[in-house]
């Protein structure tokens, strides 16, 4: 019983860590060199800034709860990925989005959140196999492509990036992120290197 009590306090003080971040803004930790919109689309997928409308990132969440897994437990794996993320502690987001994946493989939400943990994590092969299975749940929607323009930014393959970011303008032409992702991809291409991180 008292193991019980001492572990069920030592996870209350972790879940209270966990959303202590005075860092909102676009959650993905990139802002660096004047590119304070870039990521937002990663961010918003990661950090669930958009949870009051249904969907992250413009991909679709199933109802609340749908299966009792994940949805309106603030403690669920889904739900701690983000808010690691959101506080840039990368690898306890990326277990989480892991875990959240394997329970329920068609959730593209998880899957967005934990590529883009693999991408400030520069584990860029495991975050194309995992934009490839959001890809397939939901198709190359202009925030996906968004987001994966944004990763090739980040490992300096500028011509893959400009590619992906037009198809993304094409479909969205108004979307302010991918027209800040644009705009980063020039500056960084001048510069001759990926985008810093911390």
């Amino acid at each position: 019983m008292r193991m019980c009590r001492v572990a069920g306090a030592a996870l209350a003080g972790l879940m209270l860590l966990s959303g202590c971040s005075t860092k909102l803004g676009d959650g993905s930790g990139a802002k660096k060199d004047g590119d304070a919109a870039t990521t937002a689309s990663i961010g918003e997928a990661a950090s669930g800034a958009a949870e009051t409308t249904g969907t992250v990132a413009g991909v679709p969440t199933e109802a609340p709860n749908a299966s009792g897994l994940l949805g309106s437990d603030p403690y669920d794996d889904l739900n701690m990925g983000k808010k690691f993320y959101r506080s840039a502690n990368y690898g306890l987001a990326e277990r989480h989005y892991r875990r959240a994946v394997e329970a329920r493989p068609r959730d593209a939400e998880a899957w967005v959140g934990l590529a883009a943990s693999y991408d400030q994590l520069r584990r860029f092969e495991l975050a194309d196999r995992a934009y490839h299975q959001a890809t397939g749940i939901i198709g190359p929607t202009p925030e996906l492509l968004n987001n994966k323009g944004y990763s090739y930014i980040l490992r300096g393959d500028y011509a893959r990036a400009r590619t992906t970011l037009m198809q993304a303008r094409a479909k969205d032409p108004a979307n302010p992120y991918i027209q800040s992702n644009l705009e980063l991809l020039e500056k960084s291409a001048r510069k001759g290197k990926g985008v810093q991180q911390k």
